[in-house]
């Protein structure tokens, strides 16, 4: 089957039951729900390739008490996942909330497997918060098997690429333990034009809307949204459709300076597509939409090598792993630690936007990861070849050197290795107790004895990266029902209008209950919005 993606305006067809805009998970999601139901639909993408900040990341989707995870060996129920829910995000979540969300994840899951090309694998990583009650040691992370486009020839030239990750399913990339990949198994899925993670996870449901024969049509920027008597005109330029309903599902604005500096605490490096630039939310906003949890983000601290570009923009990597590692810690300038390095990523990043209370200004930005030749030799750094330290870090023959050349204080993080250097050779970290917990030391070096997590820094020389705050995306935006219909600013639903993903205000409520979360959020709602977008077209 060849793929039949067009691109430009003058492929868009003029009348539909459903539009949906933007192709990432939420996107296709709720494209093929809405189809299924008998609407007749079409995606239109801003962009020149299909999948969005999906296809840019790992694709792993967070959903508690699943038929798949029980049948794959992982003890859970819709009581414990609750119980953990209620615990991780019951400050902001209400019980119905809560319910739903497990209820409603559990269903789309079963639904992908049914009646999609998606093919789901549980991971063996625990929730972010073991010690909480109705923590999973795993099971409630799923990750997307690799996915093969030998059936679809040219669909993997249409999708988005990975921004950085390798060529692994996200499984594949948690046996490595910090390892550098087969180069071989690398080459031999490039070649073939093989997918995984988030590009899989795309992969497949473009696939499964091209088995539907769903129109799917790239280079449309929505540039007009107007609500009239037959339904939503949406403008294209030139070209106007005209929908009965819109799901606008088109990513956050974390690409837009603008709106970040409207919204957001403090600057962030975003690793997401750079096509998130705000569009579909300021259309929906045009058109009297409401918004909520503006300042959220799906936080994640970024190393920024000076080659890292995406969509010819400087970008960035997640530094998550590297933080994790044994024989690695993160500083500000003081010297000093001010976190966990292990702690789930959203949690470390909260931390950047700790501000001195005599001075108003951010504590913890500018931050470094420091590591020694040891560090260096068995673990890649965003990236970089293993052996030494990348070119692009400062390096120094003593700490003290280190710190002068980076601008930290000298003593002050002399007094910090010393203190973390005894602690890592007892394998206890006495300030933070990073290492301590199952989630903690998941991705540390399971090789490495007696904690994961913890070696001194002993080997000169020594070296630095700048850490950032960096976001995966934006989770504030639409306000919506639990069937993804977006409200008005007085609460009522705008007739025919929806929203998925990162554009809309994210389930969770600006809490990242495990890995997958930012997926889990993104299909569960889609899977509701197109099911509503139909429904709502069969009742008029």
């Amino acid at each position: 089957m060849s793929v039949a993606i067009a691109a430009g305006g003058e492929n868009l067809p003029a009348r539909v039951d459903v539009l949906v805009l933007g192709s990432g998970a939420a996107g296709l999601v709720a494209a093929l729900r809405a189809a299924d139901a008998g609407a007749r639909v079409c995606v239109a993408e801003k962009a020149a390739l299909l999948g969005g900040t999906t296809c840019a990341g790992g694709g792993v989707m967070w959903a508690p008490a699943t038929d798949l995870a029980r049948d794959t060996g992982y003890e859970d129920s819709p009581s414990a996942a609750a119980s953990y829910l209620s615990a991780a995000s019951g400050h902001v979540m209400d019980r119905d909330g809560i319910d739903w969300y497990v209820r409603t994840a559990a269903a789309a899951v079963d639904y992908l497997l049914a009646h999609t090309r998606v093919r789901l694998r549980p991971l063996a990583r625990p929730d972010y918060r073991g010690e909480w009650p109705g923590a999973a040691p795993g099971g409630r992370s799923l990750d997307n098997e690799a996915f093969d486009p030998a059936e679809f020839p040219g669909l993997s030239e249409r999708l988005r690429p990975s921004s950085y990750f390798p060529l692994l399913t996200m499984a594949e990339r948690d046996e490595l333990g910090g390892r550098a990949p087969d180069p071989a198994l690398l080459a031999d899925r490039a070649r073939r034009g093989v997918r995984t993670m988030g590009g899989a996870l795309v992969g497949a449901l473009v696939a499964s809307a091209l088995d539907r024969g769903i129109p799917i049509v790239t280079d449309v920027r929505a540039d007009g949204l107007q609500r009239t008597q037959d339904g939503w005109q949406v403008a294209f330029g030139g070209t106007t459709v005209l929908a009965h309903g819109v799901v606008v599902a088109t990513g956050g604005f974390e690409w837009s300076p603008r709106l970040r500096e409207a919204f957001l605490a403090f600057p962030i490096v975003p690793i997401s597509a750079p096509s998130n630039e705000g569009d579909g939310l300021e259309l929906a906003l045009t058109a009297g939409a409401a918004v909520a949890d503006m300042t959220a983000i799906w936080g994640v601290p970024v190393i920024t090598p000076p080659d890292q570009f995406y969509d010819g923009k400087p970008s960035g990597r997640m530094g998550n792993v590297e933080m994790t590692l044994p024989g690695s810690i993160v500083v500000n300038a003081a010297g000093e630690r001010f976190v966990d390095e292990a702690l789930a990523y959203q949690d470390t990043s909260r931390m950047f936007g700790d501000a001195d209370p005599r001075t108003g200004r951010l504590r913890n930005v500018p931050a470094w990861l420091v590591f020694d030749h040891a560090f260096a030799t068995r673990y890649q750094i965003a990236g970089a070849a293993l052996g030494r330290a990348p070119d692009w870090a400062v390096t120094s023959a003593t700490v003290e050197a280190l710190a002068d050349a980076c601008g930290i204080d000298a003593a002050g993080l002399h007094t910090t290795v010393d203190r973390f250097n005894a602690d890592a050779s007892r394998g206890q970290d006495t300030q933070f107790g990073r290492g301590d917990s199952p989630q903690d030391r998941f991705l540390g070096d399971p090789a490495h004895t007696p904690n994961p997590c913890l070696a001194p820094l002993a080997t000169p020389p020594f070296s630095a990266v700048p850490l950032h705050p960096g976001v995966l995306g934006t989770s504030g935006g639409l306000r919506t029902d639990d069937e993804g219909r977006v409200l008005g600013w007085d609460s009522t639903p705008l007739p025919g209008l929806y929203a998925a993903g990162n554009v809309s205000a994210g389930v969770f409520r600006n809490t990242y209950p495990g890995g997958g979360a930012t997926i889990g959020s993104a299909i569960t709602r889609a899977f509701v919005a197109g099911a509503a977008a139909a429904s709502d077209l069969r009742s008029t």
